[in-house]
């Protein structure tokens, strides 16, 4: 079987599990952002791009869990990241808050590894076909000024 579809497989697999148990879960997202342009990514197990992200670990800090998950999905070192918002979303049968920060001062090398397929930075007034919604979102808040919000995903 190939990756992409044991990959695909096992995600499903995770979002039955949510279904049934309805856990409570915590993210971070990355608002990478230079000149205009913002980073994002493909994973290999869902259609569309991202802002790189993903679950804080048991005893892992906020700060922390941004920091490798930048480093794990994008190749990102980030340098001062703050705070940019806190969202809720209630999709899948679960309560997931996302934090996501933003960073404009970062270093990053295009690499795939086996949950990501590819990373890029893309202008900010032009999102590639894809994109998903949420980020799509955060993306346009980012460009009207808005920061340090609490709302929906």
């Amino acid at each position: 079987m190939p990756a992409r579809e044991v990959a695909s497989f096992l995600h499903w697999v995770q979002r039955l599990q949510w279904r049934l148990f309805k856990p409570l879960t915590v993210g971070v997202r990355l608002l990478a952002v230079d000149e205009g342009r913002v980073l994002l990514v493909r994973h290999s197990y869902v259609d569309g791009w991202y802002l790189p992200g993903g679950g804080v670990n048991a005893g892992e800090s906020l700060q922390e869990a941004i920091g490798r998950e930048a480093a794990e999905e994008a190749g990102a070192v980030l340098r001062d990241p703050r705070l940019f918002g806190v969202y809720s979303s209630f999709h899948e049968r679960k309560s997931d808050h996302i934090v996501v920060f933003v960073c404009e001062e970062f270093t990053w090398r295009a690499g795939r590894n086996r949950e990501i397929e590819d990373v890029e930075c893309f202008a900010i007034d032009q999102l590639p076909e894809g994109t998903s919604p949420g980020t799509r979102r955060r993306v346009a808040e980012f460009a009207a000024g808005r920061t340090a919000v609490a709302a929906p995903w």
